[in-house]
């Protein structure tokens, strides 16, 4: 404990009778903890001495009243932009038809199953088209799309943020 703790238990009484032998006998021997004792009970006077004063019956009233002076943060729906939204699920959306349509287009319409009205999907071979080069240029050139798309977001959200 360093001097100031052990000369407040002192003032508020809370020393042992030890602890109260020891700060006497450094009261009356030692000159800077006579003074930092002066200073802290003079302090506590002073304390116990003055009146807090009490806000106005207004108080809670004012506040408000300064605050909503202020500038206040729009609601989320103001400032989430809509055109990336919109620009996100474009991006997903034309992904889905595009991957639909080359799925499509790679089904063989002349072999009939039972109906011919409908293509057999069970007989279709799903791994010869997953494994194409162009289906995997096209998944690269949509991931790419999708990380520029991000940055871009990012970019002008950090860029909103300064």
């Amino acid at each position: 404990m360093n001097m100031e703790e052990r000369l407040w238990d002192y003032i508020d009484g809370n020393a042992n009778e030890s602890e109260k032998a020891e700060i006497n006998r450094l009261l009356y021997s030692n000159t800077e903890w006579k003074a930092k004792y002066d200073e802290l009970v003079e302090l506590q006077q002073l304390i116990h001495s003055s009146e807090l004063e009490q806000p106005s019956m207004r108080f809670t009233q004012n506040v408000m009243e300064e605050i909503s002076k202020l500038y206040i943060a729009p609601a989320t729906k103001s400032y989430i932009n809509k055109k990336i939204i919109y620009g996100i699920g474009g991006f997903f959306i034309t992904m889905i038809l595009g991957l639909l349509v080359y799925s499509f287009a790679q089904v063989n319409w002349s072999e009939g199953g039972t109906s011919s009205a409908m293509p057999d999907f069970e007989a279709f071979n799903w791994s010869s088209l997953l494994n194409n080069t162009y289906m995997n240029i096209f998944m690269m050139v949509n991931v790419v799309l999708g990380l520029m798309l991000l940055d871009k977001y990012l970019t002008r959200k950090k860029e909103v943020m300064k």
